[in-house]
């Protein structure tokens, strides 16, 4: 069959993208390889499934039995799932113009030609214009027994069982430390083993220690240094039936760490593997990410690719903003193109750790501005000492650091990380402030709703810090 836009992979760029095209008469075929991934990584294993068991964990009360309660959170993850997935469908399904090939893998075989087989059937489709949406995986550790039953990634551990009443997690980056947060707050001794000097080493030595510090006060052990060489596991799957297996051993270089279960968190790689990219004269980079410019054209003519798969920011949003960028091109092929959103529109995008509390992060730290000799000064302060903000002491949760980084020539903000409730909301107002010139004065300045998080921008960029 032939096609106008050969869709790969249902992420949000891609299904957006097949969306608006086939309603504006284009013929439009979307490709997903798995029916359990109907809508894209996002709503399926990623940001909705994750933050909802997040929310989950944050209510139990210390006289919830953990196994039942992390039990009911499932069911009520799983249901919350099967809605949006059944509305990711019906979102494409009365769509005459775009057809969907659900439980096929596709290959290209040449350019804009690619093989879908699914069990026995093959279907071979060429396209005007193809748009690769595979999304990222997550990386695997190269130790031996890394591959066990009960070493889990971040998408198998949401329905772990038994619950482990000891995890460990190897990595300390965004997605460890989420998945931390969440089982210490379900009621599992949960230890962190990163190999590096502290966790999160893309931040300020304080933001990390404040990350710490809430992480610690929760339960959660943290172990640095700790380079991870084996995970032992001497029980036979079949052994116990009753899941009272012996524990898992994690040999590290700063000792052993006992567990019922191990999340391995080391990062997600893009999805190319079988792509056949190479087939369809599609360059690919060291990290095994398609290869774009700005306008996220691959290096074959008619081919673009999209979301985690390009190397980018592995954010839902801005595979968002990644389908804008296609469909301006796509909306006046051979038109006026001053009009075309480029990458390099990019300012200011912000990012979350849904830890609890959780760590908005935007612009520039501390380190980097630094590192580029900019001229800037801090604006910092604990949450816990924060007098004009109360909202954070009536929720119970007072950890956290409030911190922004100002041009001194400018009085612009330059970055931030807010790691704080609400922190989410927050620090997208800041990030707007950044795109529009908003200066500290006009934030330190502003009328904000009480009792919020926002008005701590009142207190904090009062004065700098010492």
């Amino acid at each position: 069959m032939h096609t106008q836009i050969l869709v790969i992979g249902w992420g949000k760029a891609g299904k957006t993208l097949a969306g608006v095209l086939g309603r504006a008469g284009r013929s439009v075929t979307l490709v997903e390889r798995s029916g359990a991934m109907v809508g894209g990584t996002c709503i399926n294993i990623g940001c909705v499934p994750t933050k909802a068991l997040v929310y989950s964990a944050e209510g139990r009360r210390e006289e919830d039995d953990p196994t039942a309660y992390f039990r009911a959170a499932v069911a009520g993850r799983d249901t919350l799932i099967d809605k949006l997935n059944a509305a990711n469908r019906a979102m494409l399904e009365p769509v005459e113009q775009v057809r969907l090939v659900v439980g096929g893998v596709a290959e290209f075989v040449g350019p804009r030609q690619v093989r879908v087989t699914g069990g026995e059937d093959e279907l071979m489709i060429t396209a005007d214009t193809v748009i690769i949406n595979t999304g990222a995986v997550p990386r695997t550790l190269p130790v031996p027994g890394a591959d066990g039953p009960r070493v889990h990634d971040s998408t198998s551990l949401q329905h772990v069982e038994p619950f482990p009443a000891r995890l460990a997690i190897v990595g300390a980056g965004p997605v460890a430390l989420e998945f931390a947060s969440m089982f210490a707050h379900f009621g599992s001794v949960v230890t962190v083993l990163e190999r590096g000097e502290r966790i999160l080493r893309g931040e300020d030595a304080d933001v990390a220690a404040s990350m710490a510090e809430a992480l610690t006060d929760a339960g959660v052990r943290i172990l640095t240094g700790a380079q991870t060489t084996a995970i032992e596991d001497d029980a036979a799957p079949d052994a116990h039936p009753t899941g009272q297996r012996p524990a898992l051993t994690v040999r590290t270089t700063a000792g052993d760490v006992t567990a019922d279960a191990v999340l391995v968190a080391v990062g997600r790689v893009p999805a190319t593997a079988g792509l056949g990219l190479d087939a369809a004269g599609i360059e690919v980079g060291e990290g095994g990410e398609v290869v774009t410019d700005d306008l996220l054209r691959t290096s074959a003519d008619g081919v673009w690719a999209v979301g985690d798969v390009n190397g980018g920011s592995q954010q839902t949003y801005v595979s968002y903003d990644d389908h804008r960028i296609v469909l301006s091109q796509l909306e006046e092929p051979d038109g006026d193109r001053s009009g075309v959103r480029s990458r390099a529109d990019r300012v200011a995008v912000p990012a979350t750790i849904f830890t609890t509390p959780p760590l908005g992060r935007v612009g520039l730290s501390e380190d980097q501005a630094r590192e580029q000799g900019r001229s800037f000064e801090v604006y910092a302060k604990p949450v816990a000492k924060i007098a004009v903000m109360p909202r954070p002491k009536a929720l119970g949760e007072t950890h956290g650091l409030i911190k922004l980084v100002v041009d001194t020539d400018t009085d612009e903000v330059l970055g931030a990380a807010l790691h704080t409730v609400d922190a989410q909301e927050m620090i997208n107002l800041v990030a707007l402030a950044m795109r529009t010139g908003t200066t500290r004065d006009q934030l330190l300045d502003g009328i904000w709703t009480h009792p919020s998080t926002t008005e701590a921008l009142n207190e904090v960029l009062a004065s700098p810090r010492d």
